[in-house]
């Protein structure tokens, strides 16, 4: 028999079961505001009582015990932060604003979280999942201009369904198991996605420093970061295959920007695509750089992504070293594959201490990695087995990604639906 059921009064939670109440949550929490000490003075910090950040509990992990840094007791009476009981929940007031946990441990918490301590005998579990059912409703209700964030009061405000305290658990146990069974087929298909890029970059790895010939003789090729070539393959300096453009930009060129995601496009189309905002350059134009169509770029990103192909024409900043490829001995689709391998990305990083003292990527770094000349016909048979093998490697992460986002989208709207009354746990 279908239990009955009664408008909760609440449009985001929809109808509960009678009998169930819909409470704020400091009607059975107290609500205790998180600190930072006061500096980075050596004695408030490497102590022994755990301190934690919305950046700690990112992860899916239901519990936390504790984050990358711990204080001191000095540090901890200089900031005014809370000791919190094991057992208490820990959201996160700003970015990611939502993302919940529970204290294994006791513990405290900087400005950025907010910690629920229970009163009144409450399950802390049920309200875990209660609250992280409803992390669109707690965004709506963030403000800021910088990042969003939820004010305490109005935290302490929001409403929840509120079952009995045995209600409480029994929904708690449910979804215990039943999320446990969900998450690990989560990581698994995390895991083989990330299996599936492992095999991309290595089957790209092999295909532009051995070929796709099978049979054929090897030689070392005497440079470090490829071993052993083709036999008719030829180290090269890299200057014989790529010259430096240095043109300035002329007057009405469209402005660009190179990305790792979508390599480079116009900086408007970046806009829209990502939703931020990129520096677009108003007046002053001559400090811009002429980008023609075919050019490789080399970026501060090329440090963790290699070089970007530009399939576009236009201008970009004077940051950017442009690549002009000699065709006579490079066929762009080949070079658009090797230039991202993380081998030669790792070799081109050796060459730059960039990340020490904020060196840009210079056509010099460029220079100092060595390449290997191929015959063109045999770059072009590569590219094309590269960008078959490759697009169905993508299909399957692709599917895979998917099939994720059902599972992850499943997994929340279970517990909403028991959270709120709408599923009854069967015994």
């Amino acid at each position: 028999m279908a239990r009955a059921m009664k408008d909760s009064g609440v449009e985001w939670i929809g109808e509960i079961p009678v009998g169930w109440k819909v409470d704020n949550i400091k009607r059975h929490f107290s609500v205790i505001a998180g600190a930072t000490p006061k500096s980075e003075n050596r004695e408030f910090w490497d102590g022994d009582i755990p301190w934690i950040t919305p950046a700690d509990y990112k992860t899916r992990d239901k519990f936390i015990s504790g984050g990358k840094r711990n204080i001191t007791q000095a540090g901890y009476d200089s900031c005014g932060t809370t000791l919190i009981p094991r057992g208490s929940i820990v959201f996160s007031k700003r970015a990611p604003v939502g993302t919940v946990a529970i204290a294994n441990n006791e513990l405290c918490t900087n400005q950025g979280c907010l910690s629920c301590v229970v009163k009144d005998g409450s399950v802390p579990d049920y309200y875990y999942y209660a609250m992280s059912a409803f992390t669109e409703q707690f965004e709506l209700l963030s403000t800021g201009t910088t990042f969003k964030e939820i004010a305490a009061d109005v935290f302490a405000n929001f409403r929840l369904p509120a079952p009995s305290t045995a209600g409480q658990q029994k929904i708690a146990d449910f979804l215990d198991v039943e999320c446990a069974r969900i998450d690990a087929v989560i990581e698994q298909t995390r895991a083989s996605i990330e299996e599936y890029k492992k095999l991309k970059q290595s089957v790209i790895t092999q295909a532009v420093t051995k070929g796709v010939r099978s049979g054929r003789k090897m030689k070392d090729s005497g440079v470090e970061w490829v071993g052993e070539i083709p036999e008719d393959w030829e180290s090269i300096n890299p200057k014989a295959l790529f010259s430096q453009r240095k043109e300035k930009a002329t007057a009405g060129e469209r402005q660009l920007t190179a990305s790792q995601q979508y390599g480079v496009i116009y900086q408007d189309e970046y806009m829209e695509l990502t939703g931020s905002k990129v520096v677009t350059v108003e007046k002053d134009f001559d400090i811009l750089k002429h980008v023609e169509a075919g050019d490789f770029v080399i970026s501060m990103r090329s440090f963790q992504g290699g070089l970007e192909y530009s399939t576009k024409t236009g201008s970009i900043s004077s940051a950017y070293v442009m690549l002009i490829p000699n065709l006579s001995m490079v066929f762009p689709r080949f070079y658009r594959w090797l230039l991202k391998t993380s081998v030669y990305i790792s070799a081109l990083q050796s060459t730059s201490n960039m990340v020490r003292d904020g060196q840009a990527m210079r056509y010099s770094n460029f220079a100092q990695v060595r390449l290997y000349s191929v015959p063109l016909d045999e770059q072009e048979e590569i590219a094309d087995y590269l960008d078959e093998k490759c697009a169905a490697i993508d299909q399957l992460v692709k599917q895979k990604e998917s099939f994720l986002t059902e599972l992850e989208s499943y997994k929340k709207s279970l517990i909403f639906e028991y959270v709120t009354g709408k599923k009854e746990v069967q015994v």
